[in-house]
């Protein structure tokens, strides 16, 4: 072997690099992967290859996790940042598909091996190192793998398509619709004997009845006892989802949100003018339930059952033409739809409270710095619109009682319910009674 020039030295060959392996083994999200390339099976079959070439494997991992989005696998990512650190120099895998079915990650392990972090990359029946010809076979494998991922995805959703236009919807059959267990008939929902004519019912009642859902609710819970094909109750959010679903007069949107409606072959059970009735009124009821704020709604509760205690208010028309508006509370009858509790005007509610102001500990009402902001208003008010000196005048000793009743009887509603919320204690309304409650008890 020829020396350096000049010299006559033999020339020393560096020595090769020792490669520390980790092994990844991913199962992947798709069944029929599961089947055919189960995690065991690949650290199984890699361990021998690790055995039979003496490589040096420093760590196993593994995760179930779907490679076709970029960034997503919290143990692939890790491996990537180890490999960085210099922890590892190589990977050992079953195949390439399982490092990589995106571009992200595939351009990672190409970067790392561009950087000789990564030096080797073994799967069963191949090895890729920073040579050119290997990392473009690597990119090839991988692009492949990333190809079948895509023209998978379209396969499934021009079959999803076709379902929908053959008047199928792909997915669960909703309250009242059942779906057909034979393999010969996917996506086929039969109308549900026992609970179809109880939907039927409900849009009724809404539609033609004027209902509510806290009174649908009851209805289901308590006297119809109406169960799920999964064994369980409706919540009253459930109630409002199914009556906008208009699968049950015959129609559907797949996506949801997608703009794209479909005519099912399903038997509808209702009528789409049924269907028209109830949206009406669920607008109807949604107006007159967002619109309204009243003062003491979710700071008192029932002494009967626990509910909340709810609000409405009523206009009566004066003789002289004025019209005075009322505000009465109730319990909601959320726990219990036949507590005995029964209505009771705003104007006694702030009466009664004025009078158990005693009892209350005055300065959980965090009065004092509304009281020193209303008294720092006033003194700019005096400056800017008064002309008057920049000198603050005394002010006055505090009292916070006194205070606390001007808001409960001249404040606004949000100052009635700022000077409730900071309460401790809680109130309770019972045969028209409000009293305190603290922790401990009475």
């Amino acid at each position: 072997m020829k020396g350096a020039e000049g010299t006559g030295a033999p020339t020393a060959i560096p020595p090769q690099q020792k490669v520390v392996y980790c092994l990844y083994a991913r199962k992947s999200t798709e069944s029929e992967e599961q089947q055919v390339l189960s995690i065991e099976s690949q650290i199984k079959e890699m361990a021998k290859i690790a055995e039979r070439d003496k490589l040096e494997v420093a760590e196993i991992r593994t995760e179930s996790h779907s490679a076709k989005a970029t960034g997503e696998r919290e143990v692939f990512n890790e491996l990537l940042k180890d490999i960085r650190a210099g922890k590892f120099s190589g990977i050992l895998a079953w195949a390439p598909d399982r490092l990589s079915r995106n571009a992200g990650d595939l351009g990672a392990l190409v970067d790392l091996m561009d950087q000789k972090s990564l030096l080797e990359i073994r799967t069963f029946s191949q090895k890729f190192t920073n040579n050119p010809s290997e990392k473009f076979m690597l990119m090839i494998l991988c692009s492949t793998a990333k190809l079948e991922n895509d023209n998978k995805s379209e396969n499934v959703k021009r079959g999803l398509r076709t379902r929908c236009e053959q008047g199928l919807r792909p997915s669960m059959a909703p309250t009242g619709y059942l779906n057909e267990k034979r393999k010969d008939k996917p996506c086929e929902v039969i109308v549900d004997p026992v609970r179809a004519p109880v939907v039927r019912q409900m849009f009724e009642k809404v539609g033609n009845e004027q209902w509510s859902g806290r009174k649908l609710y009851a209805w289901l819970r308590y006297e119809v006892k109406f169960k799920t094909a999964t064994g369980k109750y409706l919540s009253l959010g459930n109630i409002y989802m199914l009556l906008k679903k208009t699968f049950y007069y015959g129609v559907f949107e797949y996506p949801v949100g997608s703009g794209n409606w479909y005519t099912g072959q399903h038997s509808p059970i209702i009528t789409k003018e049924l269907y028209d009735r109830v949206q009406e009124q669920l607008v109807r009821s949604e107006i007159n339930k967002d619109n309204k704020e009243f003062a003491f709604t979710r700071l008192i509760s029932c002494g009967f059952c626990g509910s909340g205690v709810t609000a409405c208010e009523k206009y009566k028309n004066q003789q002289n033409g004025n019209i005075h508006r009322y505000v009465y509370y109730r319990c909601t009858r959320s726990k219990n739809p036949h507590c005995e509790e029964g209505y009771i005007k705003e104007e006694e509610i702030i009466e009664q409270i004025v009078k158990i102001l005693d009892t209350l500990d005055i300065s959980e009402l965090g009065v004092r710095q509304k009281f020193k902001d209303e008294i720092g208003r006033y003194n700019k008010f005096r400056r800017i619109a008064l002309g008057k000196s920049r000198e603050k005048p005394e002010m006055e000793e505090f009292d916070a009682k006194a205070y606390a009743i001007y808001l409960l009887t001249e404040g606004s509603i949000t100052e009635k319910r700022e000077l409730l919320s900071n309460l401790k204690s809680r109130l309770t309304l019972r045969d028209k009674v409000i009293t305190v409650e603290t922790a401990t008890g009475k």
